[in-house]
């Protein structure tokens, strides 16, 4: 009797789990599509942020390249959106990380033009401290707009730093380290783009789904 029962029992909670396993994977199947665009719309909304629509006529989500490159802060693969405007390279729109923030990693996204002017920043992810730090983000500060238009020189370019070390960018009261890991990511960035501007452009295309 216990042998029958046990082996009943086990057949239900085996078409049970089948079944869950087969309703979880209808739902997820049933949502890919829906997460896919609003996760495409954030990208595409994000990326308006720091470069205006009227300065290219291609679409930037489908335009990338994907590099591993000391310069953006770690060797982690990086991901370079190409703006172009008939058929002009016009600005590269570079994440990096700023592997120094007060509390980890801050992870930036930087529009630059050819020249080293920047189109817009902002910082995609951090764990600054929340009435200090965070002021990065645009919805708590302005600081972040403080790069707009602001050209870095391939020379030493002392500017590109925090008052607090001689430079033009404002520190926050009471947090230094993290504006100066953005300042120091964001030129970084900058150097990279403009010493490998045409190279950038020229790799192949990594957001379209092509493998060529």
């Amino acid at each position: 009797m216990i042998l029958p029962s046990m082996s009943k029992n086990g057949g239900i909670l085996a078409a049970f789990a089948l079944l869950t396993t087969g309703a979880v994977t209808l739902v997820q199947l049933a949502t890919a599509d829906q997460i896919a665009l609003q996760e495409q719309k954030k990208l595409m909304n994000t990326l308006s942020q720091v470069l205006p629509s009227t300065r290219y006529d291609n679409q930037l989500y489908l335009d990338c390249t994907i590099v591993s490159a000391e310069a953006l802060g770690t060797l982690a693969p990086h991901t370079i959106y190409r703006a172009r405007k008939a058929g002009e390279n016009i600005a590269l729109l570079v994440q990096s990380t700023a592997p120094d923030g007060y509390s980890g990693k801050i992870e930036i996204l930087s529009a630059i033009y050819r020249d080293g002017t920047v189109a817009g920043v902002r910082v995609l992810n951090h764990k600054e401290t929340p009435g200090l730090g965070d002021k990065v983000e645009p919805e708590k500060s302005d600081w972040i707009h403080s790069f707009v238009e602001q050209q870095l020189l391939l020379t030493d370019d002392s500017r590109w730093a925090v008052k607090k070390d001689g430079g033009q960018f404002d520190q926050f009261t009471g947090a230094t380290i993290t504006p100066r890991a953005v300042v120091n990511s964001v030129k970084s960035a900058n150097t990279y783009v403009q010493t490998h501007f045409d190279a950038l452009f020229a790799k192949r295309n990594q957001c379209d789904g092509s493998q060529s």
